[in-house]
């Protein structure tokens, strides 16, 4: 997989400077024949000189990163040239002509993977940060990419293998007396490694909402001030806000961030029964936000509270303070002065995601899944390891072993690293 791949690195339209990079034994021999230095290359200098792209010239810079201290554990060479759409193409096109092929989706992060320059769930990590769409977004993907799960797995899999070496050790000498103390040892090992992979398979909850937002439904009587609160939240006018009772009929949506994740705000119908079909189909979309939410803020008024689902956190919220409404409430505030926005936000990000969840960086159903595997396993084992023969609960441990593996790309198959490099761009 040496052969020479080039790409532009950097993204399309005009810009200060665009980046053509390539990967392979011939990254250099091409460069040389694209750009204007005589001498030889210093690895990890950049040079100043003239591109030649064939039907143009460009003045910019050149870097040479030889193998195997490169991104991608090849030699690479990257080409810097003025922005622009026309600009990069060209030099691209040059080093095709030159012997190159473009590279494809994920190509240059893959060649890094097959070459032992990060695992694949830092190569995951890093797609996260590329595609992120908050910066809680971010700082999970770096962890991801810093090697912090794959660290995690592979001294939970050596824990494991002290499992499976006592087996081993069972097996060669079964006297009674050192296999009944190796058992316990072993149990003793699989509670903590049970331990401690509950624990990651429960951050998997602040990990979707960091990848996908958290769900917020505003929900209350009609007139209630929900539409007037969520164009507050957001800053501009989002929904349209009327003294008439049911304006809201469809669902009005809206993204803020608070300290980097972000809220997925949904302004709904208000509950009530009505003879109105169109209001009625608002009732029932409401109903569903509600269902779906990861914390449901309630401007209270006179009537009962409804039937909010079980384990979903509320916010009851006195809205309209400025009117003199209800005050017994979580918080009281005003959209039209601002009163108690800031009291809400806090709450909002304290209730839907937590601090304690800052550190969170579990974000792939891949990841949750392996661990789930990996934890049923070794609960298995923890089940047979004093009733069963040492074949038996072995080949549990083997199996959890095994899941740990698809995290790193140990044991992962083709099919799944073909899969997770396919979302990367071309680029990278």
């Amino acid at each position: 997989m040496n052969d020479l791949i080039s790409a532009i690195a950097t993204g399309s339209g005009a810009a200060g400077v665009a980046i053509v990079r390539m990967s392979g034994a011939l990254a250099l021999e091409t460069a040389k024949k694209m750009f204007s230095r005589k001498g030889e290359f210093t690895p990890n200098m950049m040079y100043a000189g003239v591109i030649d792209a064939g039907d143009f010239r460009d003045f910019g810079m050149c870097v040479y990163f030889r193998a195997p201290r490169s991104f991608t554990g090849e030699d690479v060479v990257e080409l810097h040239c003025h922005g622009g759409t026309q600009i990069a193409r060209g030099v691209l096109q040059r080093t095709l002509d030159l012997g190159a092929r473009l590279a494809e989706r994920g190509e240059f992060t893959k060649r890094a993977y097959l070459n032992g320059k990060l695992s694949l769930s830092a190569a995951e990590g890093l797609g996260e940060m590329i595609s992120a769409s908050s910066q809680a977004q971010v700082r999970a993907g770096y962890l991801l990419y810093s090697e912090t799960l794959t660290g995690l797995g592979t001294a939970l899999q050596a824990q494991l293998t002290e499992c499976l070496a006592q087996v081993d050790a069972d097996l060669d000498y079964p006297e009674e007396d050192l296999n009944a103390a190796s058992r316990a040892q072993i149990a003793a090992r699989l509670k903590g490694v049970e331990g401690e992979l509950s624990s990651l398979v429960g951050q998997y909850a602040a990990g979707r909402k960091i990848a996908s937002g958290v769900r917020v439904a505003i929900v209350g009587a009609p007139n209630a001030g929900k539409s007037s609160l969520l164009n507050a939240l957001l800053g501009y006018e989002r929904a349209i806000v009327s003294d008439i009772p049911g304006t809201t009929r469809d669902i009005n949506e809206g993204t803020i961030s608070l300290h980097g994740v972000n809220f997925l705000l949904t302004d709904t119908a208000g509950l009530r029964e009505s003879s109105d079909a169109v209001e009625r189909e608002g009732v029932r979309r409401a109903k569903a936000a509600i269902e779906g939410a990861d914390v449901i803020v309630w401007l209270r008024d006179e009537a009962p509270a409804p039937a909010f689902p079980a384990g979903t956190p509320v916010i009851t919220v006195g809205a309209k303070s400025d009117l003199a409404r209800k005050k017994d409430c979580d918080v009281v505030l005003s959209s039209r002065t601002g009163e108690g926005l800031d009291a809400l936000r806090a709450l909002l990000y304290e209730r839907g995601f937590g601090r304690e969840n800052d550190g969170a960086f579990l974000l792939s159903e891949r990841h949750v899944r392996a661990l789930q595997q990996a934890l049923a396993a070794v609960r298995a084992a923890q089940a047979a390891v004093n009733t069963c023969p040492p074949e038996l609960y072995a080949e549990d441990i083997r199996r959890a072993w095994q899941a740990l593996g698809a995290i790193s790309g140990e044991t992962a198959n083709e099919r799944v690293i073909d899969e997770i490099f396919s979302k990367f761009c071309v680029g990278k």
